[in-house]
């Protein structure tokens, strides 16, 4: 969230600036402590709700052991969205409301290294996640041969090595980190796209071949099963995708005109909001995995009805 000066006037500050400045704060008082509410809330909701699915995972075995990892990853990544990120943006918030600068200005930092970092790793996650499931569909029984847990555990350590590097950037210009992650954003939707666009050509072509090949008993019983469990799949990852989007697009389009034009304090707010629909997307998640796959629905379920507090209720129920 580090910016820098473009212009020499005056009346122009850097994105820190605005914040850590009396006069904004006092002007925005309300609304920082509407954010850090809503923040708190979120950070609770992402935290609780990572905690569930990785249970849940951990006892679903029906997902491929690569398939997993990355879901796993995914939800590891916003788990500490929940208990990382999110809490240092409420202190940087409530510093600037209490007109505590130096705790300001540190939590500032503190708060775009983490929140890049992990939004970075998200993307990339994600954008696996529609290769995985291309290969899946084009590879076959070789599917499981090339797409190793050994290569997934090297695809991820990979991507939170490329964000670290986004962050080195970020410490020696601003600039340059801008168009490094436009240039990672741009590779990941181009790569999702093209791999979903696949994934649907070549389903479609493979139903028209299915209803040819309708009289062989066998293709037709069990060949849709299996293409129908495969829907199942790129769905959950194709909606996850479509979250991520819709929750990253008007960050994505107020950081451009914010670079691209001179700091005002009118950005700030438009900023920040826009940086909390970043962080929700944490907290929804957890929601797409229980709805999309019913393994970790049901996992997810069980999961819930062994805490305890839920059992003594049950319990009184009963009684």
């Amino acid at each position: 969230m580090t910016m820098t000066n473009f212009t020499g006037n005056v009346t122009q500050k850097t994105y820190e600036e605005l914040l850590c400045s009396a006069v904004v704060a006092r002007e925005i008082h309300n609304q920082l402590i509407s954010l850090s509410v809503l923040n708190i809330f979120l950070s609770i909701t992402a935290f609780l709700g990572n905690i569930l699915i990785l249970v849940a995972l951990h006892k679903e075995s029906s997902l491929h052991p690569p398939s997993k990892l990355l879901f796993r990853s995914l939800a590891t990544t916003d788990l500490c969205v929940g208990i990382i990120a999110e809490p240092l943006a409420v202190t940087y918030w409530m510093s600037a409301v209490n007109e505590r600068w130096n705790i300001c200005r540190f939590a500032e930092v503190a708060t775009s290294i983490t929140s890049y970092m992990l939004c970075l790793v998200s993307l990339l996650i994600l954008t696996a996640m529609s290769v995985d499931r291309l290969l899946a569909l084009l590879l076959g029984l070789r599917y499981r041969q090339v797409v190793t847990l050994r290569r997934t555990y090297i695809a991820v350590f990979a991507f939170w090595l490329v964000s670290i590097a986004a962050q080195a950037m970020n410490v020696w210009d601003y600039g340059i980190l801008y168009w490094y992650g436009n240039i990672i954003l741009a590779l990941c939707l181009v790569t999702s796209i093209s791999s979903y666009t696949k994934i649907f050509l070549t389903l479609r072509h493979h139903q028209i071949q299915v209803q040819r090949n309708f009289q062989a008993k066998q293709q037709s019983q069990t060949i849709p099963l299996n293409a129908a469990r495969y829907r199942k799949a790129v769905s959950s990852a194709l909606w996850l995708q479509l979250t991520l989007l819709f929750c990253y697009l008007p960050f994505y389009v107020v950081s451009s005109l914010t670079v691209q034009s001179a700091v005002y304090s009118s950005f700030y707010l438009a900023w920040d909001y826009s940086a909390t629909l970043v962080l929700l997307n944490s907290s929804i998640n957890p929601i797409l995995y229980c709805w999309k796959i019913k393994d970790v629905r049901q996992a997810a379920k069980n999961t819930i009805r062994q805490l305890p507090f839920v059992q003594r209720i049950g319990c009184r129920e009963v009684y």
